[in-house]
């Protein structure tokens, strides 16, 4: 008979994760007319704040407005089915727009192409390594600081809707009647948005706003912006094409850059999307099979002329809040948004801008963490200075550069704090007539190891000292060297010195070294320990 070989652990983690899963689709308490209705609903709203986004978008990039609404659509569709959280919504974002803007200035739109499909090939393999689940090392106030931050960015990417174009080709505010009726309509948007649900919720408040401003700008013939005014969104089916690149080790070198900058934000977006969505619908985990989802989708969008795209926090709001929890209303919207594209593109090119810029400032509202400004006082002075750092560098650079800067500055913080905690107990010993015991309490490590040097005083101490480290860790290089340098110094006076209660991982690090040579069966009974000729007796109780 001939021996079939086992698929590897990582084919069986990318098969698992493109697997259908009936629960993502179907609640638990089955399909009714009434949720029906809110998820499909829920999606149409979601598709008609798509549009300007996805346009707006492909402008940032310097791409046709298609390649954004294809991206949306794709990206949308494809993450929609397979991604790591229900009610998430993916498409063309600002985050990945501003990094392509200098690729396809140098190089073209096709480049861009090629790089979204190596794009998602890394997220892909992010996936499939399983290199999402080191989101949970971002912590709370890295959290309120992204989202306080995002919800500040996409505020401020409202405002470019109030800007034309001159006779002169200039970018210029509107000003007069124009500028008084589009606030007038985002208000009145807004109130829409924020009263409705106080008497009904049987349709999404954000659909009911947008169609009824659109009505009023129609029949009383207000001329304000509209979407079509940005451009046409009426276009046929994504055609598939391989992007027109030369082949070779010099493309590789021009986008793969591009690509890991790219695959880098958006994972970090979604992933920290997928948390934020988690933690309004109350579900856990998903990360490797977002990253899966969105690097399929990223792959498929390159060879169809989208700019690519990740999970949209803007978005993600508003189906969430209109009720769309289930992975139909995402699949809605993007079904939606192609019906836009072919047959009613004519109809959604009426839609007054000042509506859509309504629906995201109330995102915005609903996105910032308003209780954070309260918890900045009662926090520790370093949570709330992260936050904050956080906050700006989002603003003012991007949210890959800002997450970055809040962990690193999140663990110096914690490293400082941990070193001032490490300290030693004195006593006589009950074992060793005449010995020294000194009990270590805290993790010893880099940023612990000179407070750790600083607890002994060889000089003082009787001819044997015990150090046990049953309260306390040894975590790493800078902690090994510690321990030969106090050996050393006891070793200087005649003395002897002799480590108790050991762990296990200790001991492991100890054998790695080279340096410290450990003959040990098995922990807490260790032999004897000999570097540079300093001898270290290591033993259990």
């Amino acid at each position: 008979m001939k021996k079939t070989t086992p698929p590897s652990k990582a084919m069986l983690t990318l098969a698992r994760s493109l697997s259908f899963n009936a629960q993502n689709y179907i609640p638990k308490g089955g399909v009714s007319f009434s949720l029906f209705k809110v998820e499909i609903l829920s999606g149409l709203t979601v598709a008609l704040a798509l549009v300007p986004e996805a346009i707006a978008f492909a402008f940032v990039a310097g791409v046709a407005p298609l390649s954004g609404l294809y991206a949306a659509f794709i990206v949308g569709l494809i993450t929609a089915v397979f991604g790591g959280r229900p009610g998430m919504i993916s498409g063309a974002t600002g985050a990945l727009a501003v990094v392509m803007v200098s690729l396809v200035t140098e190089h073209g739109a096709e480049y861009l192409f090629a790089t979204v499909v190596l794009m998602g090939v890394l997220q892909l393999l992010a996936g499939v390594f399983k290199l999402g689940k080191f989101i949970r090392m971002v912590p709370e106030p890295v959290m309120l600081g992204f989202v306080n931050g995002l919800a500040i960015v996409i505020g401020i990417s409202q405002l470019s809707q109030f800007k034309t174009i001159n006779d002169l080709g200039q970018s210029v505010w509107i000003s007069g009647d124009i500028l008084i009726y589009s606030i007038v309509f985002v208000l009145l948007t807004m109130f829409v948005i924020w009263f409705l649900p106080k008497l009904t919720k049987v349709v999404p408040s954000t659909l009911v706003a947008i169609l009824l401003t659109t009505i009023l700008v129609l029949a009383l013939k207000i001329d304000i912006p509209s979407v079509g005014d940005l451009a046409s969104v009426k276009g046929g089916l994504p055609n598939f094409s391989i992007p027109n690149v030369p082949l070779n080790f010099e493309t590789l070198k021009i986008i793969f850059p591009y690509a890991f900058i790219l695959a880098s934000i958006g994972l970090i977006e979604s992933l920290l999307t997928l948390n934020l969505v988690g933690e309004i619908t109350n579900k856990r985990g998903g990360a490797s099979q977002e990253c899966i989802a969105q690097g399929f989708a990223n792959s498929v969008t390159g060879f169809f002329g989208g700019m690519g795209g990740c999970a949209m926090i803007g978005q993600s709001m508003i189906n969430v809040r209109s009720g769309g929890r289930t992975r139909l209303a995402g699949i809605a919207a993007a079904v939606f948004l192609l019906i836009f594209i072919l047959y009613t593109s004519n109809y959604i090119e009426m839609i007054p801008i000042a509506a859509l810029v309504g629906v995201m400032f109330m995102v915005v509202i609903g996105t910032f963490a308003w209780n954070s400004i309260k918890f900045l006082i009662m926090v520790p002075k370093s949570d709330a200075l992260v936050t904050v750092l956080v906050t700006v560098v989002t603003v003012l650079e991007d949210l890959a550069v800002a997450v970055i800067v809040g962990v690193i500055v999140s663990a110096l913080v914690y490293a400082w704090k941990t070193a001032s905690r490490i300290r030693a107990i004195e006593r006589p010993s009950k074992t060793d007539k005449g010995a020294k015991v000194y009990e270590i309490e805290g993790p010893l490590f880099f940023s612990s190891a000179n407070s750790f040097l600083e607890l002994f005083t060889p000089e003082d101490d009787p001819k044997l000292v015990i150090v046990d480290f049953a309260k306390s860790r040894v975590i790493d290089q800078s902690a090994l060297k510690a321990i030969e340098d106090i050996a050393h110094k006891y070793n200087s006076f005649g003395k002897k010195i002799k480590l108790r209660h050991l762990t296990k991982d200790c001991h492991k690090l100890l054998s790695k070294t080279g340096q410290l040579v450990v003959d040990s069966d098995n922990d807490p009974d260790y032999s004897l320990a000999v570097d540079y000729g300093v001898k270290l007796k290591i033993f259990g109780k």
